[in-house]
């Protein structure tokens, strides 16, 4: 079940940590995240090293769509009701400079990158997109509401937003990690004020960056509470009609498709980790339906980490632990979110103001319809008497038969058939 990332590139490999070390700023998190903190770390000359458990990309960055869009959904309507204007025109500007950093950066690596327009359609809520266009306008942006033909169904339009992109995230995320500090298979078992206690040695640092998909701290910040995750299922299709844009539908179970050289990429099947959604099957009988010629080629999911509102969660980590910062909520658009993520905390680690730390401050309000969906599902699986329960906090695992994994609901852990870990914010196996 590996993408096509996975199986189309050659990524560098690094040293394990063996013996004490000391550093200025640590990454924990070898993730298109963490390498871009190191990245522009080094550019600035900043003493930083990057701790990966396993090895870089290993986690949820290969297996993404790899959309490098601000468009994430249809949000920005939502986000002038509830962040105002002037917060939502922030928003949009640093999403639109990640996009822009990207096109940029892949100058310097062969990776496929490719402008693309970015679409949200909907299948038949006219009035939904009326009220996005709307925001565009509000924002600078093409109010159009476009025809989608190169969709196979019927829609109601979309929303466009051009001169996005695409590319391959490990052909470029393997060129950029090649000439940075990295240790992998350094896995941070404790956390004390200044210090990282893995099984190669300690790290000693001033200020450290939490880059893990989800939290790895839970005595503070309350993240538990603030995040779930959500799986979707991916399939490649070869001997399909390729796209020239990129297309998601505005449902969370609707459908997304991008192209990769000659394969569609089609992704959906989604449903909140340990619960039951349509995963490949469903993407199956849609090819099946519309494409009756294409052949599969590979198949894949991906997990996502999601916040109470529209926003990731990008700062400082909790007012109880100075000098330590968080990037996680990323929702969908983990590519965006990313570069953001590292624009904002490597200001922040050297003490630079920037302009859109406020938009995605993790100290924001909590009360979000969202925190009580979250509370209820925790406190339902804790009392549920079952085996086995998750190590994170203790929830009822429930069997995942399309992934043959034992998922968590509460806050997304993963495990194989065995036992052994596969998904964060557990951070060792489960016995069976």
């Amino acid at each position: 079940m590996d993408s096509v990332w996975r199986k189309t590139a050659a990524l560098p490999h690094f040293e394990k940590l063996a013996g004490d070390v000391k550093t200025d700023v640590l990454i924990i998190g070898g993730g298109i995240t963490g390498i871009l903190c190191a990245y522009f770390l080094q550019e600035r000359g900043i003493d930083y090293l990057l701790a990966e458990g396993q090895e870089i990309c290993h986690g949820v960055t290969g297996d993404t769509t790899a959309k490098i869009t601000a468009q994430h959904g249809l949000v920005y309507a939502k986000m002038i009701r509830h962040m105002g204007l002037e917060k939502t025109k922030l928003y949009l500007e640093a999403n639109q400079k990640a996009v822009r950093n990207y096109a940029e950066l892949a100058k310097n690596y062969a990776c496929d990158f490719i402008e693309k327009a970015s679409f949200v359609y909907s299948v038949d809520d006219r009035r939904k997109l009326e009220k996005e266009a709307d925001s565009y306008r509000l924002l600078g942006l093409s109010d159009e509401i476009v025809e989608t033909p190169e969709l196979p169904f019927a829609t109601a339009g979309a929303v466009v937003m051009q001169n996005q992109g695409q590319f391959h995230p490990l052909k470029f995320l393997g060129g950029m990690a090649a000439g940075l500090k990295i240790y992998e298979h350094t896995l941070v078992t404790q956390m004390m004020p200044g210090k990282a206690v893995t099984d190669g040695g300690t790290i000693s640092y001033k200020q450290v960056i939490f880059a893990t998909h989800y939290p790895i701290d839970n005595k503070h910040g309350c993240y538990y509470m603030k995040l779930y995750q959500h799986r979707s299922y991916v399939i490649a299709l070869e001997k399909a009609p390729q796209m020239d844009g990129m297309y998601v539908d505005e449902d969370r179970k609707g459908l997304s498709f991008r192209s990769y050289k000659d394969l569609l990429l089609v992704g959906g099947g989604s449903h909140r980790t340990g619960k039951r959604g349509g995963n490949w099957q469903e993407l199956r009988q849609f090819a099946g339906r519309y494409y009756p010629e294409a052949v599969e080629r590979y198949q894949w999911a991906a997990q996502d980490c999601m916040p109470l509102d529209e926003a990731p969660y990008i700062g400082p980590y909790s007012p109880a632990m100075p000098g330590c910062y968080v990037a996680t909520g990323f929702q969908k658009w983990g590519i965006t979110s990313a570069m953001v993520s590292a624009m904002v905390l490597t200001d922040m680690v050297q003490g630079i103001e920037n302009p859109y730390a406020a938009v995605f401050a993790p100290g924001r309000s909590i009360l979000k319809p969202q925190l009580f969906c979250n509370m209820a599902e925790s406190l339902l699986n804790l009392l549920t008497p079952t085996r086995p329960r998750c190590p994170h906090l203790g929830c009822a695992l429930k069997w995942n038969p399309a992934e043959h994994s034992w998922d968590c609901p509460c806050h997304g852990s993963r495990f194989a058939e065995d036992g052994k870990l596969l998904d964060n914010p557990a951070n060792g196996d489960v016995k069976l």
